[in-house]
């Protein structure tokens, strides 16, 4: 029986090792000489792919930095940056797993998530706003009734719109775009009235526009939602050294500088500007470090 026992004991204590181990992704970096990093290939000026295996944008340049941080921290020479395109399916397993290291990319913290993975500080706050034509008289959700909504396939836009208060006795035609180009040509087009998506999406659309000034996006936000970098839950270690490079970038001026490149000043390829300024939230973010949940936000 002190034999079970013991060899039990032994077996827990190695799977306790193991997952240790492979929590350790510090020790993972340096032993590799590499860092893999989850990057977007479609997430507006966060996160997006020029082709070649070339990717660019706010957080993909942040977790580039964040990787320059961590190879002087581990006294290494050099630090190989691998690059991982993830979608919204397989962003999760994918960190999870171990495949990617650090996920900076365009994903919401909330409580759901967290059962699987940990965040790092929020660095960018999005807010689900409405877009329309400057002349269409539409300033805030109530001026939908009767109005046709467009939205993006896979997206939760219109069922925040549905659930938003302000909402309530509302009716109004939903239609869906196969993408978000596909959604703003809806509006651009007279198809639809509205658009709801992300600020920053419906900022970049309105920006590559032939005319910019023939749309504006009202009203105030139907949610806000953090995005914040993932990584493997459990390890303490990564986490912070992840959050002191982000409080690095916010207090050196770097993050403001990143913002201005890729959310103000014409970006690649077609060199056109998102022309999004650096709104109150997500600047309280910086100054204010914190990891909470969308649910917090939305309370």
């Amino acid at each position: 029986m002190k034999k079970h026992l013991l060899a039990v004991a032994v077996m827990a204590l190695a799977a306790g090792s193991a997952m240790a181990q492979a929590n350790d992704t510090l020790a993972k970096v340096k032993s590799s000489g590499s860092i893999t990093l989850g990057v977007r290939e479609s997430s507006g000026a966060l996160g997006y792919t020029l082709g070649d295996g070339k990717y660019v944008g706010f957080h993909t340049e942040m977790a580039e930095n964040i990787a320059s941080d961590l190879r002087k921290q581990l006294g290494l020479p050099k630090l190989e940056t691998k690059y991982q395109p993830v979608t919204s399916q397989n962003r999760i397993p994918l960190v999870v797993n171990g495949t990617v290291d650090l996920e900076c990319g365009s994903t919401t913290n909330d409580l759901n998530r967290q059962k699987d993975v940990d965040f790092a500080n929020t660095t960018y706050v999005e807010q689900v706003r409405i877009a329309v034509k400057a002349n269409s008289g539409i300033n805030d959700v109530k001026d939908l009734n009767g109005k046709t909504v467009a939205t993006t396939t896979g997206t939760t836009s219109v069922q925040l719109l549905r659930q938003n208060k302000r909402a309530e006795g509302i009716e109004f035609k939903n239609i869906m775009g196969k993408d978000h180009a596909d959604s703003f040509l809806l509006l651009e087009t007279g198809r639809a009235d509205a658009f709801v998506m992300d600020g920053s999406i419906l900022a970049g659309n309105i920006s590559k526009s032939k005319n910019a000034k023939d749309f504006k996006i009202v009203g105030e936000p139907l949610s806000t939602e953090p995005i914040a970098c993932m990584v493997r839950k459990n390890d303490p270690a990564f986490l912070k050294a992840v959050n002191d490079s982000i409080a690095r970038q916010v207090k050196d001026g770097t993050l403001a500088k990143l913002w201005d490149k890729w959310f103000i000043q014409p970006i690649p390829p077609a060199n056109v500007a998102v022309g999004l300024p650096l709104s109150e939230a997500t600047k309280n973010a910086w100054n204010n470090p914190n990891n909470k949940p969308k649910e917090d936000y939305n309370k």
